[in-house]
């Protein structure tokens, strides 16, 4: 009876570190051929933003971070930092959460429970819109929150992260 052969490395008679080697260089190599990279016109996650007259171009994001968390009270030129988180349930929440605070949610919420239920702060107050988020930067010199990639920005700076 004739052998019969599964694949051209099977046959050659390569031992098994081969393999598997070749294995999950052929896995590599797949998912390679099947992501896509980011169109230039496709809109990115979140922005982050500030009112226009705040100097700064860039933050870190540590200290972003630790803004959001309440953790830095004050920019560096002294000013009260005043942060807005969009509500809850919000696709642009989720991944500034997951990217800047590296957190999830439900844990920044339980983070805020226990401040709370300590006496040691509130939580940023939580607006329903991205339009809701612009009007309360617009409005507060010290702000800093984040909208949708898409949300037209209008009368706010954008920042960068570092």
């Amino acid at each position: 009876m004739a052998r019969r052969t599964l694949h051209p490395i099977i046959s050659t008679g390569c031992g098994r570190r081969d393999l598997l080697r070749a294995l999950v260089t052929s896995l590599a190599m797949a998912s390679l051929g099947r992501t896509r990279p980011v169109a230039a016109d496709q809109a990115p996650a979140f922005r982050v933003i500030t009112h226009p007259s705040r100097p700064e171009r860039a933050v870190d994001r540590n200290f972003l971070a630790d803004a959001f968390l309440k953790k830095a009270t004050r920019w560096a030129d002294g000013e009260l930092i005043r942060p807005v988180d969009l509500r809850p349930q919000a696709a642009a929440r989720e991944r500034f959460t997951a990217r800047v605070l590296k957190r999830s949610v439900g844990a920044v919420r339980s983070y805020w429970q226990q401040r709370i239920f300590s006496g040691r702060d509130v939580p940023p107050p939580e607006l329903d819109s991205d339009e809701a988020v612009l009007a309360f930067v617009a409005k507060s010199v010290g702000a800093v929150g984040y909208v949708s990639g898409d949300a037209k920005l209008q009368g706010v700076r954008e920042l960068a992260i570092e």
